[in-house]
């Protein structure tokens, strides 16, 4: 009896001692090759630019990428953002952790530094520094930005903000109202309402005080005739409701308001929940977003091959997810997708380009240097600069 048991107690230890298994293995359908496939875009002749639309796909890897395109446009199809004619790859550490988040990883690209993970629009010190985006304003550019999740998550409050920790969002809805910006659309309603902040405080109110027209839904933003606007289309993150607008539609919307400036504009946009699909492994979530997000990469390039004088970057903060594809299924219309955590990793991601000056961003590339890079096409002089 006791040799039982003690093998029994021997087998408990063994079987605790194993790693719980987080890997997951998920399939997609793969499309047929009767897509129309679009065309590579060419380089354009280098000019001065006006316009900077910068576009991140929260999460967004070469594997991501690549189901998207196989599951949406087939193995011969290209995504919009497949077209842009330079394609690069950016280091993503922070300044902490070769494991960046997003907070760290977008204030990379809007302040120009590495700083520690969480950090909002500072540098590890915890001293503001100036973004991109406030520097626009600065020099009389328009500046829009847009996004899938809360407005004020870590991503689009690096740009306009300037806070220790991203979990500070009540912080950040007000550090909003005097940035200047003149579109905010995305989430985030339980931000700036007084029934839901800790400090009671009526933001919605001082917004439309401001002049800023607040929009709810599609339709408010469809009817939306202020160039000052501040949608919040949901309590937090977008849940794609029927009354919820899509990012093609947010973007065009921004796009009509910002280029009326004739000095030019700075718009950011967020593809936020593609991160969000990989946090979960949940592959046909990634592909609903990749989707959205690649939509608006469309409307982008149209804009930027009608007007001109604007410049296109589509990159990632980081890769989540671990994502592979793994093998082709026997039946051969369907492909095996294995996920390697839940986490972010610290895969390089892609970094690609369209317009004036686009061959720049070709290359490896730290994440600090597309911020620099981008400050100097837009004229903005200085950059990094902290605010002391």
């Amino acid at each position: 009896m006791m040799r039982i048991l003690i093998s029994l107690f021997i087998i408990g230890l063994v079987s605790a001692c194993q790693q719980p298994e987080t890997n997951v293995t998920e399939s997609i359908a793969i499309a047929d090759n009767q897509q129309q496939i679009p065309e590579h875009l060419p380089l354009v002749e280098d000019r001065d630019i006006k316009n900077v639309i910068f576009l991140i796909g929260d999460g967004t890897g070469l594997a991501q990428i690549a189901s998207g395109q196989l599951a949406l446009v087939g193995p011969d199809g290209l995504l919009h953002m497949q077209t842009m004619p330079v394609t690069g790859f950016v280091k993503t550490h922070s300044s902490d952790n070769l494991i960046t988040d997003s907070a760290s990883g977008a204030t990379a690209y809007s302040c120009g530094l590495k700083t520690y993970n969480g950090a909002i629009g500072v540098n590890p010190e915890q001293i503001p520094c100036k973004t991109i985006l406030e520097l626009a304003e600065e020099q009389g550019l328009s500046t829009g930005l847009v996004s899938t999740s809360s407005i004020t998550h870590a991503t689009p409050a690096s740009f306009a903000t300037h806070v220790e920790q991203r979990s500070m969002e009540d912080e950040i809805a007000y550090d909003f109202l005097d940035s200047g910006v003149e579109v905010f659309l995305g989430g985030g309603f339980e931000y700036f309402s007084e029934q839901h902040r800790a400090d009671s405080l009526d933001l919605i109110g001082e917004f439309e005080d401001a002049g800023y027209q607040i929009l709810r839904t599609k339709d408010d933003l469809q009817n939306s005739t202020s160039n000052q606007l501040l949608g919040l289309f949901a309590d937090d993150g977008l849940e794609r409701a029927d009354t919820e607008p899509n990012s093609v539609a947010m973007i065009e919307k921004a796009l009509s308001i910002l280029s009326k400036n004739e000095d030019g504009f700075f718009l950011m946009l967020e593809g936020s929940q593609i991160d969000w699909a990989g946090h979960g492994n949940q592959v046909q979530y990634l592909l609903n977003e990749i989707k959205d997000f690649d939509a608006a990469v469309k409307a982008s390039l149209d804009f930027a091959q009608e007007d001109g004088e604007t410049l296109v970057v589509l990159t990632a903060d980081h890769e989540t997810g671990g994502m592979t594809l793994q093998r082709q299924l026997a039946e051969g219309d369907s492909l095996e997708i294995f996920w390697t955590t839940g986490y972010h990793t610290g895969t390089p991601v892609p970094l690609m380009a369209y317009g004036p000056h686009a061959t720049e961003f070709m290359g490896w590339r730290d994440n600090t240097y597309v911020g620099h890079k981008i400050a100097e096409l837009l004229g903005l002089n200085g950059f990094p600069i902290l605010i002391q």
